[in-house]
């Protein structure tokens, strides 16, 4: 499905509590957003942050809205795949059943290695029983995204827990004038409807309001399902300089599941076999938000509360040859019931050649895990019940300083506390705690107006699996470093960047205790580009690659028998040896037709359960042409134009096949 209005921006650093801010409509409102967007462009906490007269910072990649809605995706995470290059390993049971996104070779399963953030709202779910910071891409209200930032590594202060690979923060309309109706449909019963509407007070607010409803067949059999949402924002200015943000997004998905194939099964494209024709699931969540800004002289202050509610419930078999701790050949229920609160508040003061934030965030989640042996729906065993919370307060810190007209110098630190309760039916409660230090540090400096270099340290962590039944489970940490270039000039963007990031806590079986024991560490390290680069008039060309090398430095398994086998050496599960995306953009004559073909590519891989197992690459092509007629816009697009047969998931024997060629068509008309 198409997404609409999305501006993303691959960015190394924006903060979720200072980068709401309201279209000009007035004096005192332009001052506003003058200051306003000088917080986010500058305090960007980033170390990587460029300076403006170099154009955007490195390692950022500038999507337009326009190409966004051009691009023939199926799901959040295939245009993300698409525009950015992040390897995406999407899971193929349904819309409310989180995919894998990785970056900078972090396997990322349920993307638990990436943080989320929804108008200054943290999505990733702690004490998950399924995976430690479960995060779900397809609860984003595509219509009313104004734009996204992806911060690649753990480089901003602004961001803690899961943050260890990078970080996903979305923007919402604070506004919108009349009313817009979208309309997609295409291949394999592919259909959906968006109307927004808001109204836009000028200096005294404004509002936005959507629903959307989508549908799809699936292109296998039992592979359907049905999409709900709802968006609301309003933000009302009560003084010169002082705005209150009020803002709630519901969620609700059904869907079936296919369920996986045998590796012989893929090769033959075998896609009409179903595991279990009663497995699927279903989610519902909701998200309410209030927020203060107060803009002072040089000062920018704001605070956000939020609550959150969710619940997901999925059946799934996976046979014997999957996974060891899922492939039990029978049917399993899993459910998770939660509910949370949380608040954040930061203030920036903004100085000629320097400027400084300091704030502080807290959050408190209870959750309800319970995992069973199913036949039809019909439980036949308890596998876990176990309820669990986690309160986590924070303190971060970050400035930067202009020492001269060509070099900064970025200084950032963040300190975590976690105070983590499991209350499992079958036992005793067991509590524990948990803190950690963050510092960041970077310099940047520029060579010439359109040229710039950068170095930066930082530190990342997160929650590890099973903290929901193991609290003493110690945090995963990460030390990242970073080094790059880029030119910006007459339209030319280049970029090149060198990253490491020594990963240290990850789980690993101890043969000697027979358990997991936080032993494992890893190394990632790599070379990214990207580019943007006019060929001829109305020609462009643009793309973002990855070349990564990611491996074990110390980590132990079992295999099926339960003996121990070693990874040392070997390639992280499910991380790709390259990942990239690329496209030609076409807008000849008067610009009333565009063309764009594209394609993304994801190298080498080694399937999660597979030691020393190296799967080939591939890559898909794409092709859209947008047009305007009769006061509508209309795109038409083809995803996977060859029609390639590729795995979009493989762990432990089995497959969740890649959707076929696939038809789209879009209609946007605005009232």
């Amino acid at each position: 499905m198409h997404l609409r209005n999305i501006l993303l921006a691959v960015a190394a650093g924006s903060s979720p509590l200072f980068a709401q801010r309201p279209a000009a409509r007035s004096d005192s409102i332009a001052v506003a957003d003058s200051l306003a967007r000088r917080a986010h462009d500058l305090k960007a906490v980033t170390i990587v942050a460029a300076p403006t007269d170099a154009g955007q910072p490195s390692g950022i990649l500038h999507v337009s809205a326009q190409s966004l809605r051009e691009v023939p995706s199926n799901s959040t995470w295939d245009l993300l795949r698409q525009t950015t290059g992040l390897e995406i390993h999407q899971q193929g049971q349904g819309p409310g059943f989180a995919s894998d996104a990785s970056m900078r070779g972090f396997s990322s399963d349920h993307s638990t290695d990436l943080a989320l953030w929804i108008d200054g709202v943290p999505v990733n779910e702690p004490v998950n029983g399924h995976a430690e910071g479960y995060n779900d891409w397809s609860l984003l209200f595509r219509g009313a995204v104004r734009d996204i930032d992806v911060i690649k590594g753990p480089t901003s202060p602004l961001f803690g827990n899961f943050a260890l690979s990078g970080v996903v923060n979305v923007r919402t309309l604070e506004r919108f004038r009349g009313s817009e109706v979208s309309v997609d449909g295409g291949s394999f019963g592919v259909g959906g409807a968006t109307l927004l509407t808001g109204f836009d007070h000028g200096e005294r607010g404004g509002g936005v309001f959507g629903l959307h409803a989508e549908r799809e067949d699936g292109f296998r059999p039992n592979g359907g399902f049905d999409v709900m949402q709802g968006h609301a924002r309003v933000v009302h200015e009560l003084g010169p300089g002082v705005s209150i943000d009020v803002g709630t997004e519901l969620y609700g998905a059904d869907w079936k599941s296919s369920g996986f194939l045998s590796e012989d099964e893929f090769a033959a494209r075998d896609y009409g076999i179903v595991s279990n024709p009663s497995d699927g699931g279903m989610k519902r969540h909701a998200q309410e938000r209030v927020s203060v800004r107060v803009i002072s002289g040089s000062l920018i202050w704001r605070s956000t509360v939020y609550a959150t509610q969710g619940n997901w419930q999925l059946f799934l078999t996976i046979p014997p040859a999957g996974g060891k701790f899922e492939g039990t050949g029978s049917q399993t229920e899993e459910e998770d019931r939660r509910y949370g609160f949380g608040a954040t508040t930061a203030a920036t003061w903004l100085l000629p050649n320097a400027e400084l934030t300091v704030g502080a965030e807290s959050r408190w989640d209870h959750a309800r895990y319970e995992n069973y042996f199913t036949t039809a729906h019909v439980r036949d065993s308890t596998q876990a019940l176990v309820a669990a919370t986690q309160g986590s307060g924070a303190l971060f810190v970050q400035s930067h300083v202009d020492l001269t007209d060509r070099l900064r110098v970025d200084l950032g630190a963040r300190a975590d506390a976690f105070d983590t309760r499991s209350m499992p039916d079958s036992a005793s409660a067991v509590s524990a705690s948990a803190a950690v230090f963050s510092p960041k540090l970077g310099m940047l400096y520029r060579y010439t107006p359109a040229v710039a270099g950068y170095v930066n340290v930082s530190r990342g962590f997160r929650s590890t699996d099973g903290v929901i039944g193991d609290p003493t489970l110690p945090l995963i940490t990460a030390w990242a470093y970073e080094g790059g270039v880029r030119y910006d000039r007459d339209g030319v963007a280049l970029s090149a960047a060198l990253f490491r990031m020594d990963v240290s806590n990850e789980l690993t079986f101890d043969p000697i205790a027979r358990g997991s024991s936080s032993g494992g560490a890893s190394t990632r390290q790599g070379l990214e580009l990207g580019w943007s680069v006019p060929v001829a008039r109305g020609v462009r060309t643009s793309g973002e690659w990855t070349f990564n090398d990611a491996r074990y430095k110390h980590q132990t398994i079992t295999d099926d028998a339960g003996a121990p086998v070693v990874l040392d050496g070997l390639r992280v599960y499910s991380t790709a040896q390259y990942v990239g995306a690329a496209s030609v953009d076409l807008a000849p004559g008067a610009g009333t037709w565009r063309v764009r073909v594209g394609g993304n590519w994801v190298g080498p891989y080694s399937p999660f359960d597979e030691p020393g197992v190296v799967l080939g690459g591939y890559g898909l092509m794409h092709a859209t042409v947008s047009t305007r007629w009769l006061g509508s816009d209309i795109d038409v697009g083809v995803r996977n134009v060859l029609d390639r047969a590729y795995p979009e998931l493989v762990a432990g024997h089995l497959v969740a096949p890649g959707q076929p060629r696939a038809f789209t068509v879009g209609v946007r008309r605005g009232f």
